[in-house]
């Protein structure tokens, strides 16, 4: 069996949810990538008797090292490190050379700022230098130093806020009672799929006759996620189990090869970033309210490609920004695929582009008609000679409605890219 650990994800504000968590997920990435297999993660308030109850409920399950993170502030409710002493059976002793270094980065913090007591700060954050005996202690990257303490389970303590945590990480796997702790890892392989268009239970009844007829299934961990309008199927394994990964692979591509557009973990964003190239990209939007276009402009390398985008609602401006003819409209409705088309035309000729994205849709609260229904989206793409018009009936409310009608946007883009038409 391989290493295992549990993440203790402590602070009030995260349980009552006005903070998310960021740390538990990506120290579980962490934990993966070192083979170590994570048994849970918990999330708990600024209490030591919850804390504690978290770390005894982790022992038990035998986990051979425990992260926490967050409550090593300066003030009162930040108690982890006295809780995590007192578990270890470890007295708290300062720690003098932590606490010069810590003052020395308030000067720094502090400059010359009138009217502030350094003492005074100096003297409140004196707790953070106070450590548990025979405990290695990681240099903070705010004010705040981790703590590792060796024993059974080993327990890291690790700061709250992400950019101090992550950095401070490294340092902590470098620790001999992290290395003994972790010695029994597994070496894992994890690889990624997506798939679009393909319902969650059609995937489900594939992975029920891989888990009948591919020998040795058994040996894999497969997750699945349902994503934006996407599912992302990972799986685990270990190295001697990699042919039985392939078979998998195998009939997932026979049997849904269609849906399956990335067998590298890599996203559609990233695939239409690298399809773009040498190109120049312009989107026209109603119901989604510039979102493509926001996408567009965060993908890498967006400055060389995305020439811009126009938002339109108003049937005025769709006439006056994208020139489509008002007697279009009235023929046929905003929402439709003559009108689309008209919007990437107009895109094309606003920006100079050789490619680009129309949306126009109803996406609620209230609107609609029988024929056309809250959800019913129009796309429309073109990308040189290739053009794709579609209308699809979206499912959800506003929010979900434009998320999805994004990322529909985007996979008829990359097949226009890719050459595909209607």
């Amino acid at each position: 069996m391989s290493a295992r650990a549990g993440i203790v994800v402590t602070g009030t504000e995260v349980l009552t949810g006005r903070v998310q968590d960021r740390n538990g997920p990506w120290l579980a990435d962490q934990l993966l990538e070192l083979g170590v297999e994570l048994a849970h993660i918990t999330i708990c308030g600024d209490r030591p008797r919850d804390i504690e109850a978290q770390l005894r409920f982790l022992a038990a399950e035998g986990v051979d090292l425990i992260v926490t993170s967050g409550g090593l502030g300066p003030t009162a409710d930040d108690l982890t490190v006295a809780t995590v002493a007192e578990f270890c059976g470890r007295e708290l002793v300062l720690d003098q050379a932590m606490e010069e270094r810590i003052a020395a980065i308030l000067r720094k913090l502090m400059g010359d700022r009138s009217g502030v007591d350094f003492d005074a700060v100096r003297a409140g954050n004196r707790k953070q230098a106070l450590v548990p005996v025979g405990a290695d202690v990681l240099d903070p990257v705010g004010t705040a130093p981790g703590v590792v303490v060796a024993g059974s389970p080993t327990v890291v303590v690790l700061p709250g806020p992400p950019r101090e945590l992550q950095p401070m990480w490294s340092k902590a796997v470098a620790t001999e009672a992290v290395q003994q702790a972790i010695s029994g890892r597994t070496e894992y392989r994890q690889e990624m799929v997506r798939m679009f268009g393909l319902a969650e239970s059609r995937l489900a009844e594939t992975l029920r006759d891989a888990e009948a007829t591919i020998p040795g299934f058994d040996a894999l961990e497969i997750t699945t996620c349902l994503r934006r309008g996407e599912l992302e199927i990972v799986t685990r394994y270990e190295p001697d189990a990699a042919r039985t990964y392939q078979d998998l692979l195998a009939l997932l591509r026979d049997r849904h090869g269609s849906a399956l557009y990335s067998e590298d973990g890599a996203t559609v964003d990233e695939q239409v970033a690298e399809l773009l190239a040498g190109r120049r990209i312009a989107t026209a939007e109603s119901c989604t309210a510039g979102l493509l276009a926001a996408r567009l402009a965060d993908m890498p390398g967006c400055s060389d490609y995305f020439a811009g985008a126009v938002v339109a609602y108003a049937n005025e401006a769709k006439a006056e920004m994208l020139n489509v003819d008002p007697v279009l409209i009235a023929e046929h409705g905003a929402v439709s695929e003559p009108v689309a088309e008209s919007m990437v035309t107009g895109a094309l000729h606003h920006f100079g582009a050789d490619t680009a994205v129309a949306i126009s849709g109803i996406a609620g609260p209230g609107g609609g008609s029988p024929d056309k229904p809250v959800g019913t989206v129009c796309f429309a793409v073109r990308a040189g000679s290739a053009s794709i018009t579609r209308t699809l009936r979206l499912p959800g409310n506003r929010s979900d409605i434009r998320e999805r009608a994004t990322t529909v946007a985007m996979h008829l883009l990359r097949r226009a890219l890719t050459g595909q038409s209607d």
